[in-house]
């Protein structure tokens, strides 16, 4: 098999088109192409009246056709021999496992990198432990409506809590910018179709899920798990985690159960901030990272596919537009897009009483009249919270704190109208654009709620992306506060190949909440990484 990359062809050709352009770029008879498979498909819209669908391509040739081709195209990047992308496994299922001298490894969160990890392990007949604070999806589920609803917020089941992590009520996106020579995501995405997931996230070049699929999904691979040997606890808190001599030896639960393990991977996520204490407490070296502030901005969708596609606009194979955005600001910071949710919703994110923060969510059709991204400002530790390791969560603390209290003390949000904002002036009033947030809208001025930095970069960079995107100064679109939540404060540092916390072994950091991942793909990924780092020492590979 080849790879054929770099097919360019009309968004509306057919498949005999396809195939004279494989055959044309070739240089090859029409019966010395055997058959060929779709491995991606993306888009070129620089020329909204010309988008060009681009095409890589698992082609067969006959056996002295691939021959010539690829001696006559030596050198060049656009064919070459197909990459072997099965998964292949780093240990061997052990049947009695566990022996005497062994005890099952543990992990402590079940959103995408748990879950990934567990599965792995499981599958290698490791027979993981999960406990997760959260409950189970479907409760959690529930219980994340209710906020949504009824403004009535359970602090251990949430959009940031329970089975399946904070990444089931996002867009479900499962693209990465990271590099990944093993083909983990492969691995990743082709479990995902086993649970019931689309195929094409094989192939399209932006893949999403969306909720309701994810539900279903999570479901799924928690049952493959439990099936293969593995235990998942829900609605089980870790308390202490045991360390002796700077080994990890276990972990007691809240309920004071001890689980004896010198194998533990934390994917704990972004927001699980009292076992970020714990962790420190117990000595586990952490360090403070960047991470960025802003808002939540709605634009009507239609806005979006016709700045992003012209005439091409509504075209199926291209669906909802997105976008991807900076600016370097004068004042040194810079600003830009952050999970955009094409055709999604706002949504209520918080995991604390008293605190307000907003997310972005879209099912897989990406129907829903808005589209809407984070718009926000990177902060250092140096320079923004140096006074400790955890000040990060400090000052996100601080701006949810003042979000709750500006949108009036029941969950509701503070937005205002993007014109207001740059006018510098409240807003009394909604325009065209209809906010999605749930439970509800306090408008106002949010002016106060960021540092004055955030605000003034905010103001700079809105008509900046203007000039890229036509309308997205529009009077009417709508900012809605506050995205704190962007990736974990902090960094769980562990060794570049072991995997483990570079002051303490056996303890698996992982995930984002680690500082390791940026998304449910990079943190699948690293779960990955994690657990077969654990397999090959658990049983001395």
């Amino acid at each position: 098999m080849l790879r054929l990359s770099d097919i360019k062809l009309p968004l509306d050709h057919s498949q005999e088109e396809l195939t004279k352009a494989i055959i044309h770029k070739l240089k090859i008879k029409d019966n010395e192409l055997v058959n060929f498979s779709l491995f991606k498909r993306s888009y070129d819209a620089r020329k909204k009246g010309n988008i060009l669908l681009i095409y890589s391509l698992d082609v067969e040739l006959t056996a002295a056709a691939e021959t010539a081709v690829l001696k006559k195209f030596e050198g060049k990047n656009f064919v070459r021999p197909s990459p072997d992308t099965r998964y292949q496994y780093v240990a061997k299922k052990t049947e009695n496992f566990p022996l005497a001298n062994q005890q099952r490894p543990v992990i402590v969160g079940f959103g995408p990198c748990g879950i990934l990890a567990a599965l792995l392990l499981a599958q290698m007949g490791l027979k993981p432990i999960v406990i997760e604070r959260g409950q189970d999806v479907r409760q959690r589920t529930k219980d994340t409506w209710g906020l949504w609803r009824d403004g009535e917020l359970k602090p251990q089941s949430n959009v940031q809590f329970g089975e399946g992590g904070a990444g089931t009520f996002s867009d479900g996106k499962l693209y990465s910018q990271i590099k990944d020579p093993h083909h983990y995501g492969r691995k990743v995405l082709t479990e995902f179709i086993k649970a019931g997931a689309p195929e094409e996230i094989l192939y399209v070049s932006k893949p999403h899920i969306g909720t309701f699929k994810l539900v279903k999904m999570v479901e799924t691979m928690r049952a493959e798990i439990i099936a293969l040997g593995g235990e998942i606890r829900f609605g089980t808190q870790l308390d202490t985690l045991n360390i002796e001599d700077g080994q990890v030896v276990g972990l007691t639960l809240e309920s004071g159960e001890v689980i004896n393990s010198r194998h533990v991977i934390l994917a704990i996520g972004h927001s699980a901030r009292d076992t970020f204490q714990t962790l420190l407490d117990a000595g586990v070296y952490i360090e403070a990272k960047p991470f960025s502030i802003g808002f939540r901005i709605e634009h009507p969708q239609s806005l979006i596919d016709k700045a992003r596609f012209g005439p091409q606009a509504g075209h199926e194979i291209l669906g909802a537009a997105d976008y991807k955005l900076v600016h370097h600001c004068k004042n040194g910071r810079s600003v830009y897009s952050f999970c955009m949710c094409p055709g999604g919703t706002v949504v209520a994110a918080t995991s604390e009483p008293g605190c307000v923060v907003t997310n972005g969510m879209s099912q897989y059709s990406r129907n829903e009249r808005n589209a809407n991204s984070a718009i926000v400002v990177g902060i250092e530790p140096e320079k923004d919270y140096p006074e400790h390791v955890l000040a990060g969560i400090d000052l996100q603390r601080r701006l949810e704190e003042k979000a709750y209290l500006l949108g009036g003390e029941n969950y509701s949000a503070p937005a205002q109208l993007v014109g207001d904002f740059l006018a510098g002036k409240a807003s009394v009033k909604f325009g065209k654009v209809e906010p999605s947030y749930k439970p509800g809208i306090t408008l106002g001025d949010l002016s106060s709620l960021l540092p004055d930095f955030a605000i003034q970069a905010i103001r700079e960079a809105i008509p900046a992306f203007d000039k890229k995107i036509k309308g997205f100064a529009m009077y009417d679109a709508l900012l809605t506060g506050v995205e704190t939540r962007t990736s974990s404060p902090i960094c769980i540092k562990r060794d570049r190949e072991l995997f483990t916390s570079i002051n303490t072994a056996g303890l698996y950091p992982a995930g984002e909440g680690a500082g390791y991942a940026g998304g449910i793909l990079s943190a699948g990924v690293d779960g990955i990484k994690v657990a077969e780092a654990l397999a090959k020492d658990l049983l001395e590979i």
